[in-house]
């Protein structure tokens, strides 16, 4: 009777979650709609995001969940997830821009045909930049994943700086044409659209860019959670959480791991051609080690595994990094004092990240299986205990 009350309790938490979920889906497709009421109002108003600056929330939220695949899922340590936010952005630029000007190729693209250079339907390159990522991710983590722990994050950490020096000096390739335009980035690059309708105006935009990054959002959380509960899910729990028992298990493991590292490029890789679409170019600056630190904070804020918890997470940090801290800048000035919150951005997001692991370790939302593991621990016995426990010199003498 017990076990079909357990039954019971467990499905209506499900159907109420996803009722939740869907109120909150709900919420955010109307969003646009009602920002301007939402900034009227007292005391919260000037803390609702602009339409714009949701979307660059939901665009690093997309990365963070990717990197959620990697970390979270397989419980390999990247420090160099920027490599492919940047293929993924240089891909829009080679494929969507004026970039490659001896060349003169439009399919389905939103400007005019007069307009020299490769320029593919953004719908398409999206797509692209995916595959594109991908695949790069096979070709760095093939030779890294053979690693464990620290040597594959100094790794990662490594390819990671490469990317942006390459696209620094790629601008003189040697194969006689400039394939990244150095340290000026690849400007302008196209936008979305069907036919001239993101072009009539910036809320036009901001509202085409917003509807898309939902989209993109939901499918990412669709695919995370199928991944999460099949076979190659539940092979790369195996793995983080020992691997050497996995290999005993006959799971192989640099090919799973491979799928993870490949699977959470995919996502980034979609992730940089959209958003370098969105800000219309693709720069180098974009692309340094503190974007992989602050992507990997989404998740830990979030919880390590949780989708979730990842989703909540990614649109806190996002928020307080595009328009959170100015804000509250913004309104400690006013209050007399002189502290700019904005050039403490990193030590604030440090202080929150020490904060949550001494308090809440497991993340905001934590995954079901972390916090099992935090809350009742796994008893370790020495060698020598393992032969003993059990037998009569394990007794204690007031069991007599």
């Amino acid at each position: 009777m017990s076990e079909a009350l357990q039954g019971f309790a467990s499905r209506v938490r499900t159907e109420r979650g996803w009722w939740v979920a869907g109120g909150v889906v709900v919420g955010a497709l109307i969003y646009p709609f009602i920002v301007e009421t939402l900034q009227v109002l007292p005391l919260i108003g000037d803390f609702v995001p602009r339409t714009g600056s949701m979307v660059v929330m939901l665009v690093f939220t997309m990365m963070a969940l990717g990197l959620n695949v990697v970390v979270g899922y397989a419980g390999l340590l990247d420090l160099g997830y920027v490599a492919f936010y940047a293929a993924g952005a240089y891909t829009a630029g080679w494929f969507a821009s004026l970039q490659f000007e001896q060349v003169t190729f439009h399919f389905g693209s939103t400007v005019s045909n007069d307009l020299p250079g490769i320029h593919i339907s953004m719908w398409f390159v999206l797509a692209a930049a995916g595959i594109f990522t991908t695949i790069v991710g096979i070709i760095i983590g093939l030779p890294t994943l053979r690693l464990r722990g620290d040597y594959l994050a100094i790794v990662t950490l490594g390819f990671g700086e490469i990317v942006p020096q390459f696209v620094r000096n790629a601008d003189e390739s040697g194969l006689g044409f400039d394939l990244t335009n150095g340290t000026y980035g690849i400007t302008p690059i196209d936008s979305l659209g069907f036919g001239s309708f993101v072009l009539r105006d910036q809320q036009n935009k901001d509202d085409l860019y917003y509807w898309t990054a939902i989209g993109l959002i939901l499918f990412t959380v669709f695919c995370c959670i199928r991944l999460r509960d099949s076979r190659l899910g539940r092979a790369w729990i195996a793995i983080r959480e020992d691997e050497t028992a996995a290999a005993a298990m006959g799971i192989p493991l640099m090919r799973t791991k491979t799928w993870s590292y490949a699977i959470g490029a995919f996502f980034g890789g979609i992730a940089g051609a959209f958003y370098s679409s969105f800000r219309a170019g693709a720069f180098p600056a974009d692309f340094f080690f503190n974007v992989s630190i602050f992507i990997l904070c989404m998740v830990i804020l979030g919880g390590i595994g949780s989708i979730w918890g990842v989703l909540a997470g990614g649109m806190i940090l996002g928020y307080l990094n595009i328009e959170g801290l100015s804000t509250i800048g913004a309104k400690v000035q006013d209050a007399g004092l002189d502290f700019d919150p904005t050039k403490y951005n990193f030590g604030i997001y440090g202080f929150i990240i020490v904060a949550m692991m001494l308090f809440r370790p497991t993340g905001l939302i934590p995954e079901r299986r972390h916090k099992i593991e935090l809350a009742e621990g796994v008893r370790d016995s020495p060698f020598y205990d393992v032969q003993t426990e059990g037998t009569l010199t394990d007794r204690d003498p007031s069991d007599n």
